[in-house]
């Protein structure tokens, strides 16, 4: 992994953009560069991963069971960059599809979970270079209706009374989030049309949601930067 090597960020519809992620990779120097699976961009091959400073991958409204191609050829990019050592961070699909990818069942959840919330942070989540500083509870926006059980050796972060997984690590660098914390109001007005009926997502409560999330973010750019770390 080079000092230059860009970010690799997989976006798979057009209103679920990397928000306040972006801002924190650029703050940090690096470059970036978006996977427009919307786009027709092709996922690249598990090699790309060597070649990045870390992997991003973003929500949407497809479940990993579709049968779409590219899903597969995702979660073999996740499992490289795991692998690899890279940072790896899955948002709401993306933290599906990397438990996924980790061997882990991914299925339907009680109920769709919508609309700004909170997740609880687990005594793990304390000693967290990343999660350790947050807030507990931890303000979030959620919109998902699956679940996944956690990786064998994962570390669970976050949960709810609605969904006991909320968040996990695996390994010292790779991060799944269910929920959203990447939230701007740019994003939201681009996610205004999408929501489901009643659900609605207040100003207030979106930059709420951003002070907690901008500094996570930050922390996980940072280990980009970092040697294997020790973690409990």
């Amino acid at each position: 992994m080079g000092a230059g090597d860009p970010w690799l960020l997989v976006q798979h519809v057009a209103f679920e953009g990397p928000g306040a992620i972006a801002e924190a990779i650029t703050a940090a120097g690096a470059d970036l560069s978006v996977i427009r699976v919307d786009r027709g961009d092709a996922v690249p091959p598990p090699a790309a991963a060597g070649d990045c400073a870390g992997l991003v991958v973003m929500g949407g409204p497809m479940s990993v069971h579709d049968d779409l191609g590219w899903l597969a050829d995702e979660r073999a990019l996740l499992r490289a960059a795991v692998e690899s050592g890279r940072p790896v961070l899955g948002v709401c699909l993306g933290a599906q599809q990397l438990a996924a990818a980790l061997g882990a069942p991914v299925t339907e959840g009680p109920a769709p979970e919508y609309g700004v919330g909170e997740v609880h942070l687990t005594t793990e989540a304390d000693r967290d270079p990343v999660f350790g500083p947050a807030p507990s509870p931890l303000p979030c926006v959620h919109w998902h209706g699956d679940t996944f059980d956690l990786p064998e050796g994962a570390v669970r972060l976050a949960g709810n009374a609605a969904y006991a997984n909320q968040a996990f690590r695996f390994g010292a660098r790779a991060y799944a989030l269910q929920f959203h914390v990447e939230v701007t109001a740019s994003l939201v007005a681009h996610w205004g049309p999408h929501l489901p009926p009643r659900v609605y997502l207040r100003e207030s409560d979106v930059a709420h949601v951003s002070r907690a999330g901008l500094d996570i973010l930050r922390r996980f750019v940072g280990l980009a930067g970092g040697d294997d770390m020790a973690v409990g």
